[in-house]
């Protein structure tokens, strides 16, 4: 299987941060959605894709071209959504146009009218007037129009409303009809992900806790409840995230460690959202321990 984006061995370190040995890849035809809580470096991974941030060491590759080398080569063929607009809010779109199509070889003004039309933009009114939807929409038509072949998006539905948010992740379904594209869909809303996503990549503490197929992702952990006394001993230190509370306990663990549990204990199958929330947990139980 190609890969459309492959990050190995990826190390950046700061004052207060550091990434450490970051490595996964995208296929080719698919959608990976890039989560963790705020601060575990999903927004300094991407920069470093976009070689934005200078990395300590690893490697990054998109297309198959090195991420520092190759970098005016990558970003020809690549779109960016941030959750905040980076055009000028003075102009309008056909002003915008203007500025960018020299940067592009590819670009395509037909496309881009027609993407502005099919999205419900206006193409005379300044675009700093634009809702935050719209901002999104905008700066899709902008990827389309110069055919990018990964769109590679950091928070883009943060402070979307539902109908604006439903209709994003539906034109990244519609993009990633074409096989040869990927997209890496960084978001705090895992509803999102659980939607679109293919694969799953979960940051935490800047480093990689998991990253694979999300139906490998969701058969994987589970969510087992029930009486502290009743948990087997031998069971204790494989439950992640553990919460006693006054009438029992809840925590993650994996399904390959279910086996041979008394039947007095409940477990179904985790969310995205309760995992993050469990390995944040863990986090706090051995601060404590």
């Amino acid at each position: 299987m190609d890969n459309i984006l492959e990050i190995s061995g990826l190390c950046k370190k700061y004052d207060d941060f550091e990434l450490k040995d970051i490595t996964f890849s995208l296929p080719k035809g698919y959608i990976m959605g890039f989560v963790g809580e705020n601060g575990s470096g999903k927004t300094t991974t991407i920069r470093s894709i976009l070689n934005m941030a200078k990395i300590d060491s690893g490697k990054i590759s998109v297309f198959g071209l090195d991420s520092v080398n190759d970098s005016i080569a990558i970003k020809e063929r690549i779109g960016v959504v941030f959750d905040s607009l980076y055009l000028a809010e003075h102009l309008n779109a056909k002003q915008i146009e203007k500025q960018l199509k020299p940067f592009y070889k590819e670009w395509n003004s037909d496309l881009f009218s027609e993407h502005i039309r099919r999205f419900g933009l206006p193409d005379n009114k300044k675009i700093g007037e634009f809702s935050k939807g719209m901002k999104m929409k905008f700066m899709i038509a902008i990827a389309l129009s110069h055919k990018a072949e990964l769109i590679i998006l950091d928070e883009p539905t943060s402070g979307l409303d539902p109908v604006a948010r439903d209709e994003l992740l539906d034109i990244l379904s519609e993009y990633i009809e074409d096989e040869n594209r990927g997209v890496l869909f960084s978001t705090h809303i895992t509803a999102d992900v659980e939607r679109i996503a293919d694969y799953v990549t979960i940051l935490h503490g800047g480093r990689v806790w998991f990253s694979g197929e999300k139906d490998e992702l969701s058969e994987s952990y589970a969510v087992i409840k029930g009486a502290e006394e009743d948990i087997p001993s031998a069971l204790r230190d494989k439950l992640i995230g553990f919460h006693a509370y006054r009438n029992g306990f809840d925590a993650l663990i994996r399904t390959d460690d279910l086996s041979g549990i008394p039947s007095s204990l409940e477990y179904e199958k985790a969310s995205i959202d309760e995992i993050l929330v469990y390995i944040s947990k863990e986090d706090k139980n051995e601060g404590h321990s």
